[in-house]
Formats: C-alpha cells, structure tokens, sequence
C-alpha cells in the first residue's frame, strides 16, 4: 500500500481541523449534513455528466489504485528482459515461448508472443506502440474523472453557500441567529474548496504521477523485446534499459534483490 496517499489526505484535513479548533472554533461547526450532501450530490452529478457511466462507476476502483503501491520496480522488468535476452541468446527465440506464459504482465507477454511468432520488428513496434496508446487513454481517462471533479466542487460549495443565504435572508425576524445561520451557510464553500484541494485533484495528480512510472515501465519493456528480437548481448541490453532510469535509480538495493518476476499495474 502506498502510504503517502492516505497519510497526505490524512495530514491535510487534520491540519485545517487542528487550525480550525486552535482559533477557538468548534468540530461540530464543521459538521453541516446538508452542506455536504448539495456539494458531494452535486458534484459526483455533475462528473457524472461529463464521463461515461463506465468510468464514473470505477471511481474506488480508481481510488484504491491511487493507493495501491507497485509490486515490482523498473529494475525487476530489466531482469526479466535481461534473462529472456539471455534464454534468447542460447536457445534461440523459439525458446522464450515457454518462458512467455510465466511473465506476468500482459503487455511484455504480448511483446515477446509477437517475436516468438516470427513478427516483422517495425511491425512489432506499432502493434506495441498502439496498445501503449490505449493503455495511455485509459489512464487518462481516470485521472479526469478527479480533475472534473475538483473543479465542479468548488463550485457547487458557492452554489450551497448562496442557497443557504437565500434561506438566511427570507427571513430576518431573528437578528441575533443571522451569524450561525451565515457561518453555516459558508460551511459548504468549505466543504468545496476542502475536498477539491484535499481529496480530488491530490488523487488526480498521483494517478498521473503513476501513469508515467508505467509508462517509464513500458518503454523500456518496449525497447528490451526489439532488442531481443534483433539478438543484442544480454550485458549490453542491461546497461542500455538501465539507461532509461534516473543515476540513483539503476543499482538494486540489497534487499529487493533475487526477484526475477514482473508484475506491472493493471491497466
């Protein structure tokens, strides 16, 4: 589980509280169920309106991956690709068919399928690069959904702040309940901005941060199958696909050593 995502949500709203209470004000001000149902109603209608059925659907679905911590790191997938290099090199391609059904990403299992079959490699390259496309879509796709909805949330906090003044000002028999009355009313451009700022894009953006490690992911899977397919020697296709890493990223470190599987994030 990747902890910075529940830990930052976490940290956020008990900041605001903490700063909330500190000034004198109390949690149960904060509490205004009528608030919270016109902005989370409204805004999850309003995403609604602007995706498809599907994807509005898989928002926890989305959620838990924003969550969801990456089994196996770049280094692991060039291992793999390294020891099929190597398989390749000894046995001949026909050998990596066998070795094609233990890899556990769709996407390397694909690749390799293609040069086992004899694929002409440009034409494996497009066939790759086109489902890299879809894949990018996807994930785009779900990412949008959070940015949608952090902008229509903001806005529907204004929209039941002036309702509830609607409501304050039709009647002001009452002056000594105006305050409470309008504090509470602006508990739900709170409620906005809050879950904007706090929740949905803070979700958006870690599932674009993740996005691209796949996509780092894919690239080099891409790169290490053509490489394969064109009989390139095992130690310079590692040195190579370590390339695509950051400098203090391509040594393993001692205790994630020994693992030779791949297991990249669903799509």
């Amino acid at each position: 589980m990747d902890l910075a995502t529940i830990l930052g949500i976490a940290a956020a709203v008990a900041s605001l509280v903490l700063g909330f209470t500190l000034d004198g004000g109390k949690v149960t001000a904060l509490v205004q169920p009528t608030a919270a149902l016109i902005v989370l109603g409204g805004t999850l209608g309003a995403t609604l309106t602007s995706v498809s059925l599907r994807d509005f659907f898989g928002i926890l679905r989305f959620i838990g991956v924003s969550i969801r911590r990456r089994k196996k790191s770049p280094l692991d997938v060039i291992d793999v690709l390294v020891g099929l290099a190597t398989t390749a090199r000894r046995e001949g391609i026909l050998a990596l068919e066998d070795r094609a059904a233990e890899v556990g990403d769709p996407f390397l299992q694909k690749g390799i399928q293609l040069v086992v079959d004899g694929t002409d490699p440009e034409l494996v390259k497009n066939m790759l690069d086109i489902e890299l496309s879809y894949i990018e879509e996807r994930h785009e796709s779900a990412a949008q959904i959070f940015e949608f909805a952090g902008g229509f949330a903001p806005t529907m906090g204004i929209i039941g702040t002036v309702m509830g003044l609607v409501h304050v000002l039709g009647d002001l028999s009452n002056v000594d309940a105006l305050g409470p009355q309008i504090a509470t009313a602006f508990t739900a451009t709170l409620y906005g901005v809050a879950s904007a700022n706090v929740f949905w894009l803070p979700i958006a953006n870690k599932l674009k941060r993740q996005h691209a490690e796949e996509r780092l992911t894919y690239e080099i899977i891409m790169e290490g199958v053509l490489a394969i397919q064109a009989g390139e020697n095992p130690k310079i296709l590692d040195q190579k696909l370590r390339a695509f890493l950051a400098p203090g990223l391509r040594e393993r470190r001692p205790e994630k050593a020994g693992d030779e599987t791949v297991e990249t994030a669903k799509a």
